[in-house]
């Protein structure tokens, strides 16, 4: 196994790609067919099949993710379901391998071919323990950020402009995917910039260079802003992408620390990795020190933003298992250490979705729930639960607010626009034919809870009580 892991950029050429994709489906395969991967990916699925519909998000369905995302979602959605979650996990699946291989390409490229392999299986394993084993927004935008370093790198290589701008066009992609980003593109940009200053020692030329940076990694997004205006919906577009994230309310310190802590826990092997390879191996070289400080960037851009759940951590995997490469291929690791490390980690990654599987559900438990909604004439309402059963049984949605904890969390009131008693009341006076409803969770508001409850007590009737992952789930129906 040693020789797999570590053997030379020679002789892994075609093979590499072959062991990549094989860790990749053995790593992933007990998510695949799943729906209840993650709440996330049930709602970006659930939002781009609503935008075959007719919708608009952030009009019609709202949420402070960019379009970008959602229309990523909209290309497995058009199979519809279950067809589209297969899909969507394969663009996860066929993601997470080229970005693995790009990490193996660059850890080529900076001289520690005996551990590029090994470092892009570490990528693939290290997924799962920080919420990456589905289709989260990193999963997708990495490849990206991936291909991005890879054109700044070939920008002072070769000393155009050019592919300066290649990489700052796809930093403006990313953030149409995910604004966090930001952090990262602004570090890839100065970089960029003082290779400028270096080569031309023009400010003329660095200002206009500049200038060029900035246009094109902000283009998706005022082409994204311009079409909301152009349909007059630039209200909508701006405070659901750049205004109501600083109207939510912090989460409790101790849930923000536990968070943190987790994240810390789960990514201190590899970023130790990464510091111990490139201090190893440093020298007065550019890469390398692009490579180091797109790490420092990394870690910063990380921790700019809350509440640190565990996916917020991918992006940090892109350098750090890079640089990790000069530690996992050297001759001390790569016998012994490497297979080790990375064994234990793919069986940690397995016990972690075995137990986020009985903690969320599955497929069998998700088809049960939606046979109980049914799929009979008359709209549905998640007040807490799956928001896929929309998807999944083809009813109507009564409000904008897809997300159950837009209403009912405690850390979105007054971050929304709009009333979040107000919206629920208003959703309850049409009477869904259907009301699901999950026991109460941490951070919900109990007055919420107690008002949903008490309507169902009024003109409905408990139809079913049924598992999905370690809680049981209740569906009302109209009796009217």
């Amino acid at each position: 196994m040693s020789r797999l892991l570590t053997n030379r950029p020679a002789t892994s050429g075609h093979h590499r790609l072959l062991i990549l994709l094989a860790v990749a489906v053995l790593a992933r395969v007990a998510t695949f067919g799943n729906p209840v991967v993650h709440v996330d990916e049930e709602f970006y699925f659930f939002t781009g099949h609503s935008m075959w519909q007719g919708a608009w998000p952030f009009v019609d369905v709202w949420d402070r993710k960019p379009i970008g995302l959602f229309l990523l979602y909209a290309v497995p959605a058009a199979f519809g379901f279950p067809a589209g979650i297969w899909a969507y996990q394969a663009m996860a699946l066929a993601s997470v391998v080229a970005t693995s291989w790009l990490i193996a390409r660059m850890a080529d490229r900076l001289g520690w071919g005996a551990g590029a392999t090994a470092a892009g299986i570490a990528y693939i394993l290290w997924l799962n323990l920080l919420g990456g084993q589905g289709g989260q927004a990193p999963v997708f935008y990495n490849l990206l950020m991936m291909g991005a370093a890879w054109a700044i790198l070939e920008s002072d290589r070769l000393r155009r402009r050019s592919m300066g701008l290649v990489a700052m066009a796809l930093v403006g992609i990313v953030l149409q995917i995910k604004y966090s980003a930001v952090f990262e593109g602004v570090v890839f940009g100065l970089w960029l910039l003082a290779s400028e200053w270096r080569r031309s020692r023009s400010p003329v030329a660095l200002i206009l260079y500049g200038a060029a940076l900035v246009a094109v990694s902000l283009l998706p997004t005022l082409l994204a802003a311009g079409v909301y205006a152009a349909i007059g919906q630039w209200d909508a577009f701006l405070y659901a992408n750049f205004l109501s994230i600083f109207h939510r309310n912090p989460d409790p310190l101790a849930e923000l620390a536990g968070n943190l802590g987790q994240m810390v826990l789960i990514l201190s092997p590899i970023v130790t990795l990464a510091v111990l390879g490139l201090k190893r191996t440093w020298r007065a070289d550019a890469e390398k020190t692009f490579l180091a400080i797109w790490l420092g960037a990394g870690v910063v851009g990380v921790l700019l933003f809350r509440p640190w759940f565990d996916h917020y951590g991918l992006p940090i995997l892109l350098p750090a298992c890079t640089a990790a490469a000069a530690m996992l291929g050297s001759r001390d690791w790569r016998r012994r250490y490497t297979p080790a490390l990375l064994i234990t980690v793919a069986l940690a990654g397995q016990i972690v979705l075995l137990s986020l599987r009985h903690e969320r559900g599955d497929a069998t438990e998700f088809t049960a729930l939606s046979q109980a909604v049914g799929t009979e004439p008359g709209c549905l309402y998640v007040y807490s639960g799956s928001t896929m059963l929309y998807v999944a049984t083809r009813r109507c949605a009564l409000s904008r607010y897809i997300v159950p904890a837009h209403l009912s969390r405690a850390r979105e009131a007054g971050a929304t626009g709009v009333d979040q008693d107000s919206e629920i009341a208003r959703i309850l006076s049409r009477h869904p034919a259907v009301v699901v409803m999950r026991p109460p969770y941490n951070g919900e508001r109990p007055a919420a809870h107690a008002r949903v409850l008490a309507a169902m007590a009024d003109g409905y009737r408990l139809t079913a009580k049924l598992p999905m992952g370690n809680e049981t789930i209740s569906v009302y129906k109209s009796t009217r």
